[in-house]
């Protein structure tokens, strides 16, 4: 039998699509690069996706995880014809035992949050995207959001999950112990892109609902002084919850799609939230203010009631949404440079725009340093899309060379493979294959993602060899 005809007879017809048009919804994700499919299936339990992976290894094809889509580096997008698993049917919720439950891979994050409100608990880590993406896809990428400031990322809120290899095994990993003994490969897996493992269980941590919350808007003449208000807030000894910033053009695209009342006429706008008892978090929104205000904001509003407060997150995190209005593509980078550089690496960014001709609008996790530079363009307009990946390759030399990082939270996939050797050198690229080669020694799992051609030692020694023959 076909590999087609093999995976409808574990899964039935209706969860496998081969036809060329159902695949165009899934050669690509929220990025810019598309891929190629050789066929898409939608298991709903573990024994499924095992089944799946077993059956692709027989006919030599190679397999890729997908979870709602929504990754901005190409991480889903297979780079050769590959069986696309999408585990968004796996959305189940069981074992909810105090601060942990465990859950499938497709469950949506805000929906996490949701089925645990009534328990007084919430899921910490919130993407942007937490109304469309997955935990799973979450877990791929070690996903961030503006709340992952004080609570960090994905990596500390997983504990532990079910895993099937690239033979079709299933293994667990981690677990509800909180110091368990030998190899940390929960922590391993979580970041890894889908290039170990297919991950079909998560044991996640819960975070319980703080007693109160206080969130400050701040409005600033200059990104400088919003720059400085947040290096003072924390070099005071306070780690808000959250301190997100945008500039003009993110707040002026913002403001039009979701009427939350944001200043248009400000340089700088910066959402600060502190949480925690009241006593305590009535003095840290007083420390900020004044900070601010010591630091040039022109003004400061506090949140009047948790409507007032959720009409300002809805405008932070619709500011993706909102660029739509701006151009008909967009490109969203994601680096990471030091909270003392970031003055510095926005001016250059802006250089970068203004060099190539492109529309610029940022938004920032601006506590840790996290950039996020918005590029809207039209891909149809002869030679935009080069001028798009020409500076978002500048944005990340410059963030790298300020002593910062490829990614914060959306991954390397594609988008960045191409670029690791900026942060590491043959040695650690070496390193890094061979933990891959351990989990996957014929290299079947999203081939192609993370690291670049010659990572392993002996092969960039050859690269070399070949290079010096010419």
């Amino acid at each position: 039998m076909s590999l087609v005809e093999e995976l409808k007879a574990i899964l039935g017809s209706d969860r496998v699509h081969s036809h060329p048009l159902e695949l165009l919804v899934y050669n690509k994700d929220a990025g810019v690069t598309t891929g190629a499919v050789a066929a898409a299936v939608l298991p709903e339990t573990t024994q499924e996706v095992a089944a799946c992976v077993r059956t692709a290894r027989r006919h030599g094809v190679p397999v890729v995880a997908r979870g709602a889509g929504t990754g901005l580096a190409g991480g889903a997008v297979p780079t050769e014809p590959a069986l696309l698993v999408v585990l968004t049917r796996m959305n189940q919720v069981w074992d909810l035992d105090g601060t942990t439950a465990w859950i499938g891979p497709g469950v949506l994050n805000l929906d996490l949050s949701r089925h645990t409100a009534d328990k007084g608990l919430h899921y910490a880590p919130d993407p942007s995207s937490q109304a469309a993406c997955t935990i799973g896809g979450n877990v791929a990428t070690n996903a961030g959001g503006p709340h992952c400031l004080a609570e960090g990322t994905t990596v500390a809120h997983i504990l532990g999950m079910e895993m099937v290899t690239a033979d079709g095994d299933v293994v667990h990993l981690g677990g509800q112990s909180p110091d368990p003994i030998g190899l940390d490969l929960r922590g391993v897996v979580v970041g890894s892109e889908g290039t170990l493992g297919i991950v079909t269980k998560v044991l996640v941590k819960l975070t319980e609902n703080p007693p109160a919350v206080r969130t400050l808007l701040l409005t600033f003449e200059t990104i400088r002084d919003a720059a400085a208000t947040v290096s003072a807030t924390i070099a005071s000894g306070i780690v808000p919850a959250a301190l997100e910033m945008m500039d003009q053009p993110m707040v002026i695209a913002v403001e039009a799609f979701t009427r939350g009342g944001l200043p248009v006429d400000a340089a700088a706008v910066l959402i600060a939230e502190v949480v925690g008892l009241d006593a305590g978090v009535a003095a840290e929104a007083a420390t900020i203010e004044r900070i601010a205000v010591e630091q040039g904001a022109t003004s400061v509003k506090v949140a009047a009631d948790e409507e007032e407060r959720a009409l300002l997150w809805k405008a932070r995190k619709n500011a993706f949404g909102a660029v739509a209005q701006a151009a008909p593509d967009y490109y969203l980078h994601d680096t990471v440079v030091p909270r003392t550089r970031l003055v510095e690496v926005m001016a250059k960014i802006y250089e970068i725009g203004d060099t190539h001709g492109i529309k610029m609008l940022n938004v920032f996790h601006a506590g840790d340093g996290n950039l996020h530079p918005l590029v809207a363009y039209d891909a149809r307009e002869p030679g935009m899309a080069e001028k798009v990946r020409a500076a978002a390759e500048e944005m990340v030399r410059i963030s790298v060379a300020a002593g910062g990082s490829l990614t914060g939270e959306h991954g390397v996939g594609l988008e960045k493979r191409d670029l690791m050797t900026l942060v590491f050198d043959p040695v650690d690229l070496d390193a890094q294959a061979r933990l891959r080669e351990a989990f996957d020694p014929d290299g079947v799992l999203n081939p192609g993602k993370i690291l670049p051609r010659g990572s392993r030692c002996y092969d960039y020694g050859m690269a070399v060899l070949s290079e010096g023959e010419e």
